[in-house]
């Protein structure tokens, strides 16, 4: 099966009020060798790309480098892989996290990525994607919930999740009855439409915290 994500941008149609696309970062969660990630991370970026007036930038935590080591005071090579990171958060405005479950919870990179930063996250939502086995990844998404709350966002009320995922998707990386994951996936991504273009005019009216 290919393991391979796509692009990291892309974008929709402009939404039918004018407004400017939301941009939505989507982050691939897992960077295990072998990872089923980068198929679900396609299949999803793929019904963005259909949904009006949404932007989306993947950033792949096997491909960010940072340091596990959380310090104020990073080296030069350090900085530069987290500063580069921590733009695309800042200008992102909601995210949707793809996560897999590894023993009841989500992976280790993902927390460093989550850790690093703060403000990048706050007043705005984030969604969740997830896949595994028989639970689906949703005991990781309840975790990660708690984790969101403390960095003051919105999280999106539904999931999309694909229990025991291998099986659901061809050696093409096709769903292999995609209605329903398909109808899922616009739910959610109007629910991020929603409080993102809310909490993106709440911020611009009035940045959070004053």
């Amino acid at each position: 099966m290919d393991t391979t994500a796509a692009s990291t941008t892309s974008t929709s149609p402009t939404s039918s009020d004018g407004a400017a696309p939301l941009k939505v970062a989507v982050i691939l969660g897992s960077n295990r060798d072998g990872r089923f990630g980068p198929v679900v991370a396609d299949w999803f970026l793929g019904r963005a790309a259909r949904h009006p007036g949404i932007e989306t930038d993947l950033i792949d935590v096997a491909e960010t480098g940072l340091p596990t080591a959380i310090t104020f005071s990073p080296g030069p090579e350090e900085a530069a892989r987290l500063a580069a990171v921590s733009e695309r958060l800042a200008a992102a405005d909601a995210f949707v996290v793809l996560t897999p479950e590894y023993n009841h919870s989500f992976p280790a990179p993902l927390k460093t990525l989550i850790d690093w930063h703060s403000a990048e996250w706050q007043a705005k939502p984030v969604a969740f994607v997830s896949y595994g086995g028989i639970s689906g990844g949703l005991r990781a998404v309840e975790q990660l919930r708690q984790v969101f709350a403390e960095l003051h966002t919105v999280t999106v009320r539904d999931t999309v999740s694909f229990h025991n995922a291998g099986a659901l998707f061809d050696d093409e990386g096709r769903h292999r009855d995609p209605g329903p994951a398909d109808a899922a996936a616009k739910v959610l991504l109007d629910q991020v439409v929603w409080w993102g273009t809310a909490l993106r005019d709440a911020r611009n009216a009035r940045p959070y915290g004053a």
